[in-house]
């Protein structure tokens, strides 16, 4: 299996060059879910609407987001029938952040920005939790020199996923109406507006500590941004919070990859390949190929790649 897939042209580009500018569409979309979440989760909290509300947020998150459109539809780090990259895209659409499309555009600028050995603050979160916020949430980076985003061919024509990009906030639209016929107007702020709130906001939450000063064992070399891991959070964040690993071995399924590090992102694709519906399961690659990879003690990754970590001997990878 590829190493991982690089789809950004650089052509000149710069990361550093730019400003920050407010996104209206982005904005609007973000506060008036949590608007809404605020104003009327109280008075519509039920025991049965906050059980959905708690399994929907788990599942959408853990099959659509880290499993379909992390693990799958960016890093390819498995392979699928076409059917079932669709269910669990779609599901990924239903959390609420982004289109396919958008989704790619935002994690892989992000990714090439954070691999260079500057970048603006924008992509390596170096600001305040509160500008930080504001920025990812309500905001978009407009570039003096962009890069070029180059989707794969069979991806770009996927009729569903085209679908899928132009009517990405329409789609919580049939689901709210089955929840409102299940359970009345709770469960439509539980399971719609409470659900995107928590999933949009959760999900910077954790992008942003992952990127700030924390253990890790990998340092990227070249890398003007090294990622954190977060221990104790395996279970919550779907595997995702062993971001460190991920920095380092974007090609693997797996992001837990100690015994110690729950991911249930990886269970989940462990236990589809064993049903037979993936197959080609990316893992990290062996030690001849981690030219870019310096081991390094928990504390050395705190430097957040500003200065180079002083490397261990290279081990290989276990």
């Amino acid at each position: 299996m590829r190493k991982d897939v690089w789809r950004v042209e650089e052509s000149g580009a710069s990361a550093t060059e730019g400003r920050v500018v407010w996104a209206p569409t982005k904005s609007l979309w973000s506060t008036s879910m949590v608007a809404v979440a605020l104003m009327e989760a109280t008075a519509t909290a039920t025991v049965d609407a906050v059980a959905m509300f708690v399994s929907l947020t788990y599942a959408t998150l853990l099959l659509g987001h880290s499993v379909g459109m992390h693990r799958l539809l960016i890093h390819r780090t498995y392979e699928c029938a076409p059917w079932l990259r669709r269910v669990l895209i779609y599901l990924g659409v239903l959390v609420g952040m982004a289109g396919p499309y958008g989704v790619l555009r935002i994690h892989d600028i992000r990714d090439w920005a954070q691999r260079l050995p500057s970048c603006h603050d924008f992509f390596s979160h170096r600001r305040s939790l509160l500008v930080d916020a504001f920025w990812q949430l309500h905001c978009t980076f407009e570039f003096d020199r962009p890069p070029t985003l180059k989707v794969e061919k069979e991806f770009l024509d996927d009729p569903w996923l085209k679908w899928m990009q132009r009517t990405w906030m329409l789609q919580q639209a049939p689901l709210a109406a089955i929840l409102y016929v299940v359970g009345g107007w709770p469960w439509v702020v539980w399971g719609v507006f409470c659900r995107v709130s928590v999933s949009i906001v959760g999900h910077w939450v954790v992008t942003y500590f992952c990127h700030n000063p924390g253990p890790g064992t990998w340092h990227v070399v070249g890398a003007g941004v090294q990622a954190s891991n977060l221990s104790g959070l395996g279970a919550i964040t779907m595997g995702e919070c062993w971001h460190n690993n991920h920095h380092a071995f974007p090609e693997s399924a797996r992001m837990g990859l100690q015994p110690d590090q729950t991911d249930p992102g990886y269970w989940v694709i462990s236990k589809m390949q064993s049903a037979g519906l993936v197959w080609n399961v990316g893992l990290p690659r062996d030690a001849t190929a981690q030219e870019d990879l310096r081991r390094v003690a928990d504390s050395d990754c705190n430097d957040r790649g500003r200065q180079p970590a002083k490397p261990e001997r290279r081990l290989p990878f276990a």
